[in-house]
């Protein structure tokens, strides 16, 4: 069974920066699609990018670009979100998800694997 495990989240100050890992096991995901999505305290979970199998298709929601940068390291069975000049509105559980026809999609029912979250909290 595939496992994803996020980890890299945290307080941090409005216009400071986090990255966030997201570390796969089981299974290699170099043919998977993956994407981060966050959810805030009484909000339903929402799309923030998403990164093709190899790399090269990427996409963003509005809210996020020329902020965010996703990444991934298939050698390492590992993605990223660098997060930057972040915002009171980023305050978050961010989830990293993979699925085999995600490509190119924010539609979180086309990722069949899911992380438990980790909590991003910025701060005035």
């Amino acid at each position: 069974q595939v496992q994803l495990v996020e980890s890299g989240g945290g307080l941090v100050e409005a216009g400071g920066s986090l990255r966030l890992s997201c570390a796969a096991s089981g299974r290699t995901l170099s043919r998977y699609a993956m994407g981060w999505f966050r959810q805030a305290p009484g909000k339903e979970r929402e799309f923030v990018a998403t990164i093709s199998a190899s790399g090269v298709a990427i996409n963003y929601a509005d809210s996020v670009k020329s902020r965010f940068t996703i990444s991934r390291d298939n050698a390492k069975n590992t993605m990223y979100l660098q997060m930057n000049s972040l915002k009171l509105e980023d305050t978050a559980v961010y989830y990293c998800a993979a699925g085999q026809y995600g490509s190119g999609s924010g539609n979180q029912h086309l990722y069949e694997y899911w992380g438990q979250g980790t909590q991003v909290t910025v701060s005035s």
